[in-house]
C-alpha cells in the first residue's frame, strides 16, 4: 500500500489539537515554576508577577503551540502531497 495523498486540513486539525494538549502540559509546568519563583521573592510585586505569568502560561502557551502546530502541519502535508506526486509516496506494509 502506498500513501499518495494526505488531507492537509484533517491532518492539521489533528496535529493542532495534539500540540495544544502538549502546550497545556508545558504551560502547567511553566505556571508552577513561575508561581514558585514569585512566592520565593521578597516583595509582593514578585508574587503578583509570578501569579500573572502563571495564569498567562496556562492560556497562551496552548494557543501558541496549537496554532503553530496547525500551520506547520498544514504546510507539511501540502508539501508532502506535491512531493508524493513526483517521488511516488510512502510505502506502508500492513499485514
Amino acid at each position: 500500500m502506498v500513501v499518495k495523498r494526505i488531507g492537509p486540513l484533517s491532518c492539521a486539525k489533528l496535529a493542532g489539537t495534539l500540540y495544544a494538549i502538549l502546550g497545556l502540559c508545558i504551560g502547567a509546568v511553566l505556571s508552577l515554576v513561575a508561581l514558585t519563583g514569585g512566592f520565593a521573592g521578597q516583595t509582593t510585586e514578585s508574587a503578583a508577577f509570578g501569579a500573572i505569568f502563571g495564569v498567562l502560561a496556562i492560556v497562551i502557551v496552548p494557543v501558541l503551540y496549537g496554532g503553530l502546530g496547525f500551520v506547520t502541519t498544514l504546510i507539511s502535508a501540502a508539501l508532502y502531497n506535491l512531493l508524493a506526486g513526483v517521488v511516488g509516496g510512502v510505502e506502508i506494509d500492513i499485514g
